[in-house]
C-alpha cells in the first residue's frame, strides 16, 4: 500500500524532524503529542528551521508554506486512524512506548506499518505489544533529523519482507541513507556510540581531564565533529542513561555499567541542551 499520510507520534526534537522530512517529500503528516503546547512547539520549531532554509536560498518561500501545509497537529491518537505509516518517537522508556503500540494496533487499519525510533529497545519486544507484529519495525532517526544522512532500520523477528521494503523505500524517499541492523540491544549505532560517551563520563568521574580537554582531544585526535560531552548534551543525558541501562540490562556485561556521574546528572535534572544545563551550560 502506497505511503499518502504519515504519522508520527510525539513532537520533541526527534519527532519534528521526522515530521519535517517525510512532509518535504511530500507525505501529508500529522504529528502528534500528549498536550498543545508541545505539538506547537514543535510546529514552531519547523517553521524556524524552514524559514531559515528560505534565508539561505535553499528551499522557496512558496515551498515552506508548501511543506507546513501538509503537516497537520493533533493531540488525539485517534487521529492516527487515517495514517497508512505511523513513526513513534516518544520518550525512551519501554511502559510509554508498549502503550503507545498497543493503542495505535487498535487504531490503525490493518495494513498500516508500526515503526519506532527508539535507539536501543529490541524490535521484537515492541512488537509483541500488538497483533501485527509482521508490520513493526525499527526507523532510527539520527538528531538533527534534517541533516544527519543516516536511518538505521531493523527488523524484529516477525517483520515481514514487505515490511522492510516500503520502510527502506520510505527512508530513500526522505532523502537518508539507511542501514540495515539486526535486532540487538542499542543496534549498531548506539551500541558502539554510547559505551564511547560513557566512557568519557567515566573520564570526567574520574579526573582525567576537564570538560573541554576530554572533548578536545576527540574532536582534533579523532576528527570527530562535536565531542563526545557536548554530544550527550545535545542527545540529552536521560536518552544516553536509558540507553546504557538498556544495553546493560540486554548483555549483563560490566562493559555496560551507566557512570554513577551520569545517573547523577540526570537525577539533578540535568540533562543538556534541553534543560540548558548538562556538561556545559547553556543561555
Amino acid at each position: 500500500m502506497p505511503v499518502k499520510t504519515f504519522g508520527v507520534i510525539g513532537a520533541g526534537q526527534m519527532g519534528n524532524g521526522i515530521a519535517q522530512v517525510a512532509a518535504t517529500s511530500g507525505l501529508n503528516v500529522i504529528i502528534n503529542d500528549i498536550a498543545e503546547e508541545f505539538v506547537a512547539r514543535g510546529h514552531s520549531h519547523i517553521t524556524k528551521i524552514l524559514s531559515r532554509n528560505v534565508e539561505k536560498e535553499k528551499i522557496t518561500l512558496e515551498e515552506k508554506e508548501a511543506i507546513l501545509g501538509r503537516i497537520n497537529t493533533s493531540i488525539d491518537l485517534e487521529d492516527m486512524a487515517t495514517a497508512d505509516f505511523v513513526v513513534e518517537a516518544a520518550i525512551e522508556k519501554e511502559e510509554i512506548k508498549f502503550q503507545i503500540f498497543k493503542d495505535l494496533d487498535r487504531i490503525c487499519v490493518p495494513d498500516a506499518i508500526l515503526a519506532t525510533n527508539t535507539s536501543s529497545i529490541p524490535i521484537g519486544r515492541i512488537a509483541s505489544q500488538t497483533g501485527r507484529p509482521d508490520k513493526v519495525i525499527g526507523m532510527h532517526f539520527m538528531n538533527p533529523v534534517p541533516v544527519m544522512a543516516l536511518v538505521e532500520i531493523i527488523r524484529g523477528l516477525a517483520t515481514s519482507d514487505d515490511t522492510f521494503q516500503a520502510t527502506w523505500g520510505l527512508a530513500l524517499k526522505f532523502g537518508k541513507t539507511p542501514a540495515e541492523a539486526n535486532d540487538y540491544p542499542g543496534f549498531i549505532a548506539n551500541r558502539i556510540l554510547m559505551p564511547m560517551i560513557n566512557e568519557a563520563v567515566y573520564c570526567v568521574y574520574h579526573g582525567v581531564g576537564s570538560l573541554e580537554d576530554i572533548d578536545t582531544v576527540m574532536k582534533l585526535g579523532m576528527n570527530h565533529p562535536m565531542g563526545p560531552l557536548a554530544l550527550a548534551d545535545l542527545i540529552g543525558l536521560d536518552t544516553c542513561l536509558a540507553i546504557m541501562e538498556t544495553l546493560y540490562e540486554g548483555f549483563k556485561d560490566s562493559k555496560y555499567r551507566p557512570c554513577p556521574l551520569l545517573r547523577k546528572y540526570v537525577e539533578a535534572g540535568w540533562l543538556g541542551r534541553k534543560t540548558k544545563h548538562g556538561f556545559y551550560t547553556y543561555e
